[in-house]
């Protein structure tokens, strides 16, 4: 076998892997699970996953030289004999269970199995067993997230032998548009986040005050965002939704609050590491308990609605709305008037001309 030196590469999401070929198959490793090794390049800082990750090629390349295999990941082999429905699905849980995915992930996987299991009164999983699981989740989100982690259960368990996926009888939900309802007194709440919680209280500064999207644009943000006076801060198209640079102008009622503490760290938490990408919504969730001024339908992006609708008013611009959100519609700027009185068109708006005798 002619074995070349496996490559580091880096993934959109800035997790970095180790590719190499056997027998013109390829394979992606982005931790030494599967070759014993304990290295694992994404649970260090970004900067230095790249040089981990030569780490881990290395020890690919000798485990390997030493006759080291490494199966792929779809080698699950068909469980021989005849087998229930439960014990299939038992079995793929384990495959995925025992594979490179994201602990989140692999947590969905078996929170999907054990709704499942509590429907269950035997080992067979028919149409009714799927619509008792299912009729304890009624909302959309709820509901379709079930159903695709119990898809991904079902077709492993198809390929070890059973015998068809009766996920077919369940349809996906339309989940309801959640309208981030605007804040009627911004002040309010904004003093009332501020005893709470400092990192929610700047973080909504700046969601309402520069219109950033909370949970990557504001949890990444460095003071190397910020000019030297802090009064703009410019983000790379490939840190936004629209995938275009911004250059977003910092409201002077923000600046009080800011307190730079090096060029690369993150402006939470003052390493170069930022929270994880849970960080503001488990927060916001804490204070949304015990806030005795919150409404419903008033979620964190109700900050960057509240802003939004606070420009036009002022402007009356919808291409300055635009500008301000980094939407790449005016279409999806619109969205974000929902419920204000934009006056109609009148016959006295329209153009005119004088007509020649």
């Amino acid at each position: 076998m002619t074995l070349q030196f496996p490559k580091v590469h880096k993934d959109s999401k800035q997790q970095v892997f180790v590719s190499f070929y056997i027998e013109g198959k390829r394979f992606r490793l982005y931790g030494g699970k599967r070759i014993n090794s304990t290295t694992d390049p994404n649970s260090y800082p970004i900067p230095e996953r790249k040089s981990i990750g030569k780490v881990l090629a290395a020890e690919i390349y000798s485990y390997l030289l030493n006759g080291g295999v490494i199966l792929s990941y779809r080698s699950a082999k068909p469980i021989s004999g005849k087998h229930t429905d439960l014990e299939y699905l038992k079995q793929a849980l384990e495959l995925k269970s025992n594979s490179n995915y994201s602990t989140k992930y692999k947590a969905m996987l078996a929170f999907s199995f054990k709704c499942l299991q509590k429907s269950m009164t035997g080992s067979l999983i028919d149409a009714q067993v799927l619509r008792n699981t299912f009729s304890r989740y009624s909302s959309g989100v709820s509901h379709n997230t079930l159903r695709r982690h119990l898809n991904v259960l079902f077709n492993e368990a198809v390929s070890m032998g059973m015998e068809s996926n009766p996920m077919a009888e369940i349809k996906s939900k339309k989940a309801k548009a959640v309208l981030h309802k605007p804040f009627e007194n911004v002040a309010k709440v904004l003093e009332e986040i501020k005893g709470f919680n400092h990192n929610l209280h700047l973080c909504c500064l700046l969601t309402y005050g520069c219109l950033l999207r909370p949970h990557r644009e504001v949890r990444e943000l460095t003071w190397g965002d910020f000019s030297e006076n802090l009064d703009q801060i410019s983000l790379s198209g490939s840190r936004n939704k629209s995938g275009r640079n911004r250059i977003v102008p910092v409201p002077s009622f923000i600046l009080s609050s800011l307190n730079t503490t090096g060029i690369t760290n993150n402006i939470f938490t003052g390493t170069i590491q930022s929270h994880n990408k849970d960080y503001f919504k488990t927060l916001w969730s804490r204070y949304k308990k015990q806030s005795t001024i919150l409404t419903e339908g008033q979620t964190l992006y109700s900050f960057r609605h509240s802003g939004a609708i606070d420009i036009y008013k002022r402007t009356a611009s919808l291409a300055k709305l635009q500008k301000a959100l980094g939407h790449s519609s005016i279409n999806i700027s619109l969205t974000y008037l929902r419920g204000l009185d934009i006056a109609e068109l009148s016959e006295e708006d329209m153009p005119k001309i004088e007509i020649l005798p």
